[in-house]
């Protein structure tokens, strides 16, 4: 029996290895990454909540184990994402998941903050004088 366009993934093929199989045993996180990041570069961090701008920062520090549980621990311990950022490391490193190197790329994150509000306050008292 031939299948017809409308019957694949269905029926005679539904226990089959194919495509429609794969579909259904893939994770719903598979591709969450870029779809995140994608939704960064469509709209914008203003657009996205604390927790997924912190994911987008906690991806390059962890980048083979889902972040997302770890980045709504630390909004919730903390706060927000600039309180999670500007904690200090060792309050950061009491939240099961975080590593020093995660807490230190947390703190790079604030001292790139601080600079770049420091060159904007400068830039505004240039233009303003």
């Amino acid at each position: 029996m031939t299948p017809r366009p409308d019957d694949c993934g269905a029926g005679l093929f539904a226990d089959s290895a194919g495509p429609a199989s794969a579909e259904k045993e893939s994770p719903h996180y598979h591709g969450h990454r870029d779809r995140l990041r994608e939704k960064f570069t469509a709209a914008g961090g203003d657009a996205l909540p604390d927790y997924e701008l912190l994911e987008l920062v906690l991806f390059r520090a962890i980048p083979r184990r889902d972040v997302k549980p770890l980045a709504k621990a630390l909004v919730a311990r903390f706060g927000s994402f600039a309180e999670v950022v500007s904690a200090e490391a060792a309050r950061l490193m009491e939240v099961e998941g975080v590593s020093a190197g995660v807490a230190s790329d947390l703190k790079v994150i604030e001292a790139a903050a601080r600079r770049l509000a420091r060159g904007a306050i400068r830039e505004r008292a240039l233009l303003d004088s």
